[in-house]
């Protein structure tokens, strides 16, 4: 593919991006619309063979009205120069410029380290249904999901459509704290229909995995629950401790992060000019946030101040559902004690808690262990330490993502 300019850029095709480039589109700009994977829709809206959910059909059908150019399997990596980004693809690479840039570019799952969790079938919830969603059978095969937030429900409802034998879903969140969150819902009645969706399968608070157990691929978990523990037979333990922003292309290009999020302004604009964020790059808050966020920055970045700033009232009302959101499901202090001195924290380089918590800060433990070097580069083991010993990483440096030797000599 040549370089090619345009006027709006949106990096990441998920709800924040599809409605990002459809109204920066319909303000009469000229909108490229990348993703790495082959069809748009991102995480959320991923589904079997390419077909939109119901969700995601008025916005693919709003960018095809108005011509969004949407290039798949586009990888961005570097950003060599002012208004520049550097994009690897399927088959080749080459350089887009832009007058505006959206980062669309979401959110992905916390694990936490324990005993066990690196046998093979533990996977993330989300990682689960999206290996479904691929062909990966699951229908039979007993499943534990674990963790904290409302997408353990979520996966737990589609794999039960999908014929699994969804055991139990163990939330880590307390019982007080999960019904204050519920009184929230009673505010917004899509949401408390969409939650009556999740009845019907095992769900116990207060509840965390110790460790996995299995000699080829895991074979049960050891659950504790306040002073019980016990030993459940699994096939598959799906666990997801939360969700956290993607914000390395925003480091790369020189954007103020603030509380694992990018701040941006009333419009979507972050501390660069002419670069926005939309979505869960800003904070974890939902779909629907997630949606209206991409339409003020996509309306701001195609020069519709007016029409933007007609949606702040529905962005402030879906903020405060985020808000609620981010306290109902924090993370408890227990489960800083889940790794044990010989647990790996780092999968890609082996390197253990014990090791890590030897070293003063991140960047020592880069330096000594290898920690956060590996194919990963620290998206796996870094959001685990942010959140066991409170380090973050320091830099972010070209290539963003892993990129073949020829796209980085040119």
């Amino acid at each position: 593919m040549p370089d090619r300019d345009y006027d709006v850029v949106v990096i990441g095709a998920g709800p924040a991006g599809l409605a990002a480039a459809c109204r920066a589109a319909e303000c009469g700009r000229r909108v490229a619309l990348l993703d790495d994977n082959p069809h748009p829709g991102g995480q959320i809206w991923r589904n079997p063979a390419g077909k939109a959910p119901k969700q995601a059909a008025r916005w693919l059908a709003a960018a095809k009205q108005h011509a969004v150019e949407f290039i798949p399997g586009a990888c961005v990596f570097d950003a060599p120069e002012p208004r520049r980004i550097a994009v690897e693809m399927f088959d080749g690479e080459c350089r887009l410029g832009y007058g505006s840039l959206i980062l669309a570019t979401g959110a992905r799952e916390r694990f936490l380290p324990f005993p066990g969790w690196t046998l093979p079938n533990v996977t993330g919830a989300g990682g689960l249904q999206a290996l479904a969603k691929s062909g990966v059978p699951v229908a039979g095969r007993r499943v534990v999901i674990a963790g904290s937030g409302p997408l353990l429900l979520a996966v737990a409802c589609f794999l039960r459509t999908h014929g699994a034998d969804v055991r139990l879903v163990a939330e880590q969140a307390s019982p007080s704290a999960l019904l204050r969150f519920g009184m929230q819902l009673a505010r917004h009645p899509a949401k408390l229909r969409q939650a009556l969706e999740f009845f019907g399968t095992r769900y116990l608070t207060s509840c965390w995995p110790v460790s996995a157990q299995g000699v080829e691929r895991v074979e049960s978990v050891t659950l504790r629950r306040g002073a019980r523990t016990w030993t459940e037979p699994c096939d598959y333990l799906a666990c997801g401790f939360g969700l956290i922003p993607n914000i390395e292309l925003a480091q790369l290009l020189g954007c103020r992060t603030a509380a694992g999020g990018v701040p941006v302004d009333e419009y979507q604009q972050t501390s660069v000019q002419g670069v926005y964020a939309a979505g869960e790059v800003t904070g974890i808050g939902g779909v629907e946030l997630s949606t209206v966020e991409g339409e003020i920055a996509g309306y701001a970045a195609g020069g519709n101040t007016a029409r933007a700033t007609a949606l702040f009232p529905a962005r402030r009302q879906h903020r405060r559902f985020a808000a609620a959101l981010e306290t109902a499901f924090a993370l408890r202090d227990e489960l800083r004690g889940l790794p044990l001195p010989g647990t790996l924290v780092c999968r890609c380089e082996d390197v253990t808690m014990e090791r890590v918590r030897a070293c003063a800060n991140w960047r020592e433990a880069k330096l000594h262990t290898r920690c956060g070097m590996g194919p990963c580069q620290g998206r796996v083991c870094g959001g685990a330490i942010e959140f066991l010993l409170g380090w973050q990483p320091e830099s972010v440096r070209p290539p963003v993502f892993p990129a073949r030797i020829g796209s980085i000599a040119r």
